[in-house]
């Protein structure tokens, strides 16, 4: 492993995962401790109309630990747990949710754990 390493999601992301109808993307690079994603949540965007045809099952089937640093996204577990971040909020979500933006911002999340197979087509 080297010592230093420096990655970049807008020049050198190892791939790019458009979400449904223009509404976002996640950027992932891969390093050798796992992925690391930046997805970009447009305003409208919701999990279960811009990803569940891509995941292909009823709720995102993820699990999280994210950081917010722009943009509010509301998140429901299917338990009816839910609650809301915002810029500078970390999260620790476990599979089974739905998720959307809150507001006409874009949300801008840091995820460590779960983009690896995250909208990723088949």
């Amino acid at each position: 492993m080297a010592g230093l390493i420096r990655r970049n999601f807008d020049t050198d992301p190892d791939e790019v995962r458009p979400f449904e109808a223009d509404k976002g993307e996640m950027r992932l690079v891969h390093l050798d401790g796992g992925g690391v994603g930046r997805a970009v949540f447009q305003p409208g965007w919701q999990w279960s109309q811009h990803v569940r045809p891509i995941a292909g099952t009823d709720s995102c089937q993820a699990a999280h630990a994210g950081y917010v640093l722009s943009g509010r996204l509301k998140v429901v577990m299917d338990d009816g747990q839910e609650d809301e971040f915002g810029p500078g909020d970390f999260m620790l979500c476990a599979p089974g949710h739905d998720a959307w933006v809150v507001g006409d911002e874009p949300a801008v999340v840091l995820d460590w754990q779960g983009y690896v197979d995250y909208a990723k087509r088949a």
